[in-house]
C-alpha cells in the first residue's frame, strides 16, 4: 500500500542543502503564495510590471520566519521555475530584511546540482551585481503602495543562512 502522508521536510541544512518550492517564478509580477492550511497556492495580488521578481522566489518547507510565514528563499538559477516544483537547493547566504516591522529574511539559494564548471555559484560574492539588484528589489518593490515599508538591513553568508534556518525549524516545531 502506498505511503501518501510523505511530506518535504526543510532538508540538510546542517550540510548546507535545503528543500524549497516555488512559489514565484523569475520575471513574474504574480504574488503567488502558499496557503498551508489549505495546502494549495494563492493569487495574493499583482504587482505593478516595474516590480516583476529578479529572480525565482520560493520557501522551505516546515519552517516559521518571525512573521508568521515559511522562511523565503531566493533561487538563483539560470531559468524561470514554475511554481509549485520543489528541488534541492544549495544555501549561499541570507539577505536580513524587515516587511512592515517584521523580520522576513531570504535564504539564498542555488539548485543543488549547480556544476562547477568555472561558472557556479558558491557565495554571495559570486553574484554582486545580482545582490545589487536583489537588495534594490525589495527594498522599493512597495514604494507604490506604502513607501518605506521595507528595507534590506543586511547580508549574511552561508553559516549565517543556517543559523536562521534552524531557528526556522524550531518555530515551526513549537
Amino acid at each position: 500500500m502506498a505511503d501518501f502522508n510523505v511530506v518535504l521536510d526543510p532538508g540538510d541544512y546542517q550540510e548546507g542543502i535545503v528543500n524549497t518550492v516555488v512559489e514565484i517564478p523569475e520575471g513574474s509580477r504574480l504574488k503567488v503564495e502558499w496557503d498551508r492550511k489549505r495546502a494549495a497556492f494563492t493569487l495574493d495580488r499583482v504587482e505593478p510590471a516595474i516590480f516583476a521578481k529578479p529572480c525565482n522566489y520560493g520557501f522551505i518547507p516546515q519552517t516559521l520566519d518571525e512573521d508568521g510565514d515559511e522562511l523565503d528563499t531566493l533561487i538563483i538559477c539560470p531559468e524561470p521555475l514554475m511554481t509549485g516544483v520543489w528541488l534541492e537547493a544549495k544555501v549561499i547566504g541570507v539577505m536580513k530584511f524587515v516587511d512592515d516591522g517584521e523580520v522576513d529574511d531570504k535564504i539564498v539559494v542555488v539548485p543543488a546540482d549547480n556544476r562547477d564548471d568555472g561558472n557556479a555559484i558558491n557565495s554571495l560574492e559570486d553574484i554582486p551585481q545580482l545582490v545589487k539588484q536583489l537588495e534594490h528589489h525589495f527594498t522599493h518593490y512597495k514604494d507604490l503602495k506604502k513607501p518605506g515599508s521595507t528595507k534590506v538591513t543586511g547580508w549574511g553568508d552561508a553559516e549565517e543562512a543556517k543559523k536562521v534556518i534552524a531557528e526556522c525549524i524550531e518555530r515551526y516545531k513549537g
